[in-house]
């Protein structure tokens, strides 16, 4: 065996340091996978930024030995990139069959079917890749065929958990298979990558059954409409949400694409069984009683153009508030979301509902495991070292710290972030590799990476302190003005109440004018911008952009 032939590099580009954009390349000589291609929603100061994606330069620089793209399950964080990616890569993609159909529906969307090479994987089935090879093991989680991983590399095996909890006594057979993880990891498993989201949370994680029980309660005391929201890929949950209005006497109407769509492919692949006299199109609700209706909407993220987020302000075409109505909102809430949904949960109480959340009522179990799940993962795998993966960082340095109550060395249990690769050797040795750039990539429209840290500065400043245009024309020959100066407002002050301030500024320009040399346009419209913006500085204590637009003809 050459020196070159018994190593794996493992270059992280997403999700280890914040939660979503998840993407890992393990790479040999001869051949390289991709785990996961995820995007991320952006933050709120994020401008304009519709999502973030990996930055791909490292897949792309190596694509001539990329063999596959495999995929642990199909939630957007692990499955939303890959529009952005397959166009330029000629490799199939493998995952679950219910995961293979939102990417399908996803590429479709985007015009990309001819991108379509989807090899479907069964539970337990073992693929091939080059010197590398992939064992698929089922795994719980808040979406229906998640799969974790067993990968056989030249340095020896290593096991990706994907996004799991352990559920001991799950609905639908939704199991983690950890039988099939001991099994596969014997006693020489040498890297174990685990799913940390949730382990700031002590104990174990709430059953489904226990959200079974609670909904049943409330779709049996409640006098009105129920109107409940929860991830449009909870496939099961949508399933019991059915279930239940079928045995209490109720219909159910969706309001929400994503919704639809996800549900249209449940049924179609087999994966819901719908009646079709308990599921009612919006248009055929208007003869039901209020105590005979469901509604299952979107927006339990209190997205702004959402149907729950129009109900709760009265902006939705089909479906208001009515006095007595439940809303349930059977989900949890992201950070970064809090104050978007408080405000829909307000604005719902506002209309006259009763609102029914995570934090007054158990209605939402998490897909992540909690503290002492992540423990038994640990000590079924027995990693000689561990990578704390899918987290932000305070998540993955308390993991690792579980990794060491769990019998990892302290210098085996690493602490790795994006663009931090690591090659590990059969001798069980370990090298970190220089780092490579891997910060996120902004998608703005059509545009991929033309917004950058400068553009969204500038539209911070737009958004905080406004835009103040000077419009003049000028005759090149004659140097005279023949339109202006105009002096407008856009975002910075209201022009009638502060007309004063904007005939000072045009005053400032006329002096500036004045002093310029005939055709110097650069050095005029330089000094009308720093000029203003300090006379505005001085006598309002705000600084917006100036924006000389001044034409020579």
């Amino acid at each position: 065996m050459s020196k070159r032939d018994d190593r794996v590099t493992l270059t992280p580009l997403g999700g280890l340091g914040e939660i979503g954009m998840n993407c890992m390349c393990l790479a040999t000589d001869s051949s390289m996978i991709v785990v996961d291609c995820g995007l991320m929603f952006p933050d709120h100061y994020l401008l304009g930024v519709d999502v973030c994606i990996p930055r791909f330069d490292y897949i792309l620089e190596n694509k001539g030995k990329l063999k596959a793209i495999v995929l642990t399950h199909g939630h957007e964080d692990h499955i939303g990139a890959l529009p952005w990616l397959l166009p330029h890569v000629d490799v199939p993609v493998y995952g679950s069959r219910f995961t293979l159909g939102l990417v399908e529906n996803k590429l479709r969307e985007h015009d990309l079917s001819r991108f379509i090479d989807l090899c479907q994987v069964n539970a337990g089935e073992r693929h091939e890749f080059g010197d590398l090879a992939v064992s698929f093991f089922p795994v719980c989680h808040s979406i229906i065929e998640g799969y974790g991983l067993g990968i056989e590399t030249p340095a020896g095996k290593l096991v990706h958990s994907g996004d799991f909890k352990i559920d001991p006594n799950p609905l639908g057979g939704h199991r983690t298979d950890l039988d099939a993880f001991r099994n596969f990891a014997g006693n020489d498993c040498v890297l174990l990558m685990s799913d940390s989201t949730n382990i700031e949370r002590e104990g174990h994680s709430v059953t489904e059954r226990s959200i079974v029980a609670t909904l049943t309660e409330i779709f049996r005391q409640a006098k009105g409409r129920i109107i409940i929201t929860l991830f449009s890929s909870h496939i099961q949950r949508m399933q019991e949400v059915f279930d239940l209005a079928q045995r209490v006497g109720r219909k159910v109407a969706v309001s929400g694409k994503s919704m639809f769509t996800n549900i249209d492919l449940a049924r179609d692949l087999g994966y819901m069984d719908v009646p079709d006299d308990t599921y009612v199109h919006l248009d055929e609700i208007a003869g039901i009683p209020d105590d005979e209706l469901v509604f299952m909407v979107t927006g339990s993220q209190g997205e702004p153009l959402s149907a729950l987020t129009r109900i709760a302000k009265g902006e939705h075409r089909q479906v208001s508030i009515h006095p007595g109505d439940t809303v349930v909102m059977s989900s949890r809430f992201i950070p970064g979301n809090v104050k978007a949904i408080t405000r829909v949960i307000n604005n719902l109480y506002r209309q006259g509902a009763e609102v029914l959340y995570e934090r007054v009522q158990a209605i939402h179990a998490s897909g992540h495991a909690q503290k002492e799940e992540l423990r038994l993962m640990l000590e079924t795998v027995k990693p000689k070292y561990f990578v704390p993966v899918h987290g932000e960082y305070r998540h993955l340095v308390k993991h690792s710290r579980l990794a060491r109550e769990c019998g990892v060395a302290k210098e085996r249990a690493l602490v790795i972030e994006n663009g931090n690769p690591f090659t590990l050797i059969r001798d069980d040795t370990i090298r970190f590799e220089e780092t490579i750039p891997a910060e996120a990539i902004y998608v703005d429209g059509k545009g991929v990476g033309d917004v950058g840290q400068s553009v969204i500065r500038e539209r911070q400043l737009l958004g905080g302190e406004g835009l103040v245009i000077v419009v003049m024309v000028i005759d090149e020959n004659t140097w005279d003005i023949l339109v202006g100066p105009n002096v407008m407002s856009k975002g910075f002050v209201f022009e009638q109440q502060y007309s004063h301030f904007l005939e000072d500024a045009k005053c400032i320009v006329l002096d500036i004018f004045e002093n310029i040399p005939p055709g110097e346009l650069d050095k005029l419209k330089e000094r009308i911008r720093s000029s203003l913006r300090r006379f505005f500085r001085k006598v309002l204590d705000r600084d917006p952009i100036v924006l000389p637009l001044i034409m020579d003809i």
